[in-house]
């Protein structure tokens, strides 16, 4: 009769034992950093086509400076510069506002060429968010724009922030993923599953590609 109490009490320290190890196994586990490995990424973003107003719409030409869009930093920048000459003439053909970013310590003369600015085409110097600390929201909002198109570099720097930000201010924000670039695929991913899945941004953004606008 001991040796049955005896081995229902071994019994028992073993379910505490491995009860405990399970909690603490599950107690390590409480953060992403924990289970980054088992994380599996969602479905891509639909990419839809769009059609915009051009007397509404301003395309926002962010930070295609040599020093941020460069063949060693960020190369897919620079082969992204060809559909952007593209759809900037296309833009401009159109009639479509445009303005240009640039960050601190460069000039409007240090963006590449091929997409440079033309005439009075306004520009900002900011951070990040290119509508914090300039007259960004002024010059959209005193041409009466209501749409913006969110091209450059970096995904998860410029674009991010600023398309963000337009969303948050009420714009309709277009982001052609041709046109948004970055050190590494995993931030433009992340920054297109954001944008699109944000709560108070993502309703207001559109993801295509610069051919799939039509104006």
């Amino acid at each position: 009769m001991l040796r049955l109490i005896n081995g229902k009490a071994a019994v028992l320290g073993g379910v505490l034992t491995l009860a405990t190890g399970l909690w603490a196994h599950a107690a390590k586990a409480e953060t992403i950093i924990d289970e980054w490995g088992s994380v599996k990424a969602p479905s891509a973003p639909q990419l839809k086509s769009v059609t915009i107003d051009p007397k509404t719409t301003a395309l926002l030409m962010l930070d295609f400076m040599h020093q941020n869009c460069n063949k060693k930093r960020r190369p897919r920048c620079v082969a992204s510069l060809s559909a952007m000459k593209k759809l900037l003439g296309e833009a401009r053909s159109h009639n479509v506002m445009v303005v240009y970013s640039i960050i601190r310590n460069t000039t409007t003369k240090d963006i590449w060429d091929q997409v440079a600015p033309k005439g009075d085409e306004p520009w900002v110097k900011a951070g990040p968010d290119k509508f914090l600390g300039t007259d960004l929201d002024k010059i959209l909002k005193g041409k009466g724009i209501k749409t913006v198109i969110t091209v450059g570099t970096a995904a998860q720097g410029a674009i991010l922030y600023t398309a963000s930000a337009a969303a948050l201010r009420g714009y309709k924000v277009i982001v052609p993923v041709d046109g948004v670039t970055a050190e590494n695929l995993y931030f433009e991913q992340y920054v297109a599953y954001n944008l699109t899945h944000a709560p108070s941004v993502g309703s207001h953004v559109t993801l295509t590609t610069s051919n799939m606008i039509k104006f």
